[in-house]
């Protein structure tokens, strides 16, 4: 008895031990290899992103051209290149251009600002000190730049780093946009892999088709509600600025797109840009137009996103909404789309749990038969 008592001890640890080699060697593997994929996580994930987003664009393309996934996607891939480079380029030359012309103009003393109005002086608190250094911009600039040159050059620096950050996020978006090609070509295999996971997690088919689903939805929400609707916002306020003749209206309407997608309202940008039409223009009538296209652009996207943000997904839109900004808050531009996922799939999850216990609540209880008592 004893001896088959140690031998079964014996034959526990074996296991055990194998065990124990076999998790940490398995470890040891996705260590590993997030190490060596870390560098490129962002690039792939936002590939992913943008596979995602696009596929309904792919599907339709790949109908009419016979077939051909890969074809498909190479088009898309090298439209969106030509949609992002054309005007990234054009947009830096046009700035190169601006800051040229305006370094030469102070060079030669031919800029000239209009002194302020007699109102400014009168707003409250920063009145005096406003028209004070206006009108010191108005009669001497160049004493002026002198005079506040570590600051100039403060500013010119921060501009100069928003430039090199953008042409690197236009640069990073690209070559994500060529990945999002290559999963967009391969994308019945991956997606099949992918829903296997969920399945393999959820502990269920039906359920992990569901929270596959799910996510495919939100994030195609987010993409539609949240950037979409910040482009759409962005073109429109650009097409007015530039018919406008505002100055550098290009990248102001890069600076509505960023916000924009930031949840900031746009009237940040508009309502200043109005002050200066104003302030610069000379017709009335044409100042009264742009005001009212410009603050009707700029207010555009609080009927566009109830309307988008959130359609076709099971989590309310407050839900996304809350987990896209959190995710940004957290993660940057990329949590936008992860943090909107997560909470959504989180709430979904939950949800069900709590319908669980109350469909087990609402189950009526078996017929019971009274007891019977006679009287004898």
């Amino acid at each position: 008895m004893e001896n088959n008592t140690a031998s079964s001890n014996l034959v526990i640890r074996k296991e055990f031990t194998q065990v124990i080699i076999q998790l940490a060697l398995i470890g040891f593997l996705l260590f590993m290899a997030y190490k060596i994929a870390s560098p490129f996580l962002g690039l792939i994930l936002w590939g992913l992103v943008l596979a995602v987003a696009l596929y309904p664009l792919q599907r339709k393309l790949v109908n009419k051209i016979g077939g051909r996934e890969g074809k498909s996607a190479t088009i898309i891939v090298l439209t969106g290149v030509l949609l992002l480079g054309v005007p990234a380029v054009m947009l830096g030359l046009s700035t190169v251009e601006y800051v040229e012309n305006g370094r030469a103009a102070l060079e030669a003393g031919t800029i000239s600002i209009k002194p302020p109005p007699e109102s400014v002086a009168g707003i409250p608190l920063i009145g005096e000190k406003l028209s004070s250094g206006w009108n010191q911009l108005s009669t001497d600039l160049p004493g002026w730049i002198e005079a506040h040159k570590s600051m100039v050059r403060d500013a010119l620096k921060k501009g100069l780093d928003v430039l090199k950050s953008t042409a690197g996020g236009l640069l990073m978006f690209s070559v994500a946009l060529v990945i999002a090609g290559i999963m967009m070509a391969y994308a019945q295999p991956g997606s099949n892999s992918v829903r296997n996971i969920y399945s393999r997690f959820a502990g269920d088919a039906e359920k992990g088709d569901k929270l596959y689903a799910l996510s495919i939805a939100t994030i195609r929400s987010v993409a539609v509600g949240v950037v979409g609707v910040a482009f759409i916002q962005a073109v429109l306020l650009g097409v007015g600025f530039a018919l406008a003749d505002i100055p550098a209206a290009g990248l102001l309407a890069i600076v509505v797109l960023i916000i924009g997608i930031l949840q900031l309202p746009a009237l940040v940008i508009t309502l200043p840009v109005i002050g200066y039409l104003w302030w610069a223009g000379d017709s009335t009538l044409t100042n009264v137009i742009f005001t009212i296209y410009l603050l009707i652009a700029g207010m555009a996207d609080g009927f566009l996103k109830p309307m988008l943000l959130g359609r076709g997904v099971e989590a309310p839109m407050p839900v996304i909404l809350i987990g896209a900004l959190g995710g940004m808050v957290s993660f940057g531009l990329l949590g936008l789309f992860l943090g909107a996922v997560l909470l959504a799939l989180g709430y979904v999850i939950f949800m069900e749990w709590v319908g669980q216990n109350e469909s087990l609540e609402e189950q009526p209880e078996a017929d019971t038969v009274p007891d019977t008592q006679t009287d004898g």
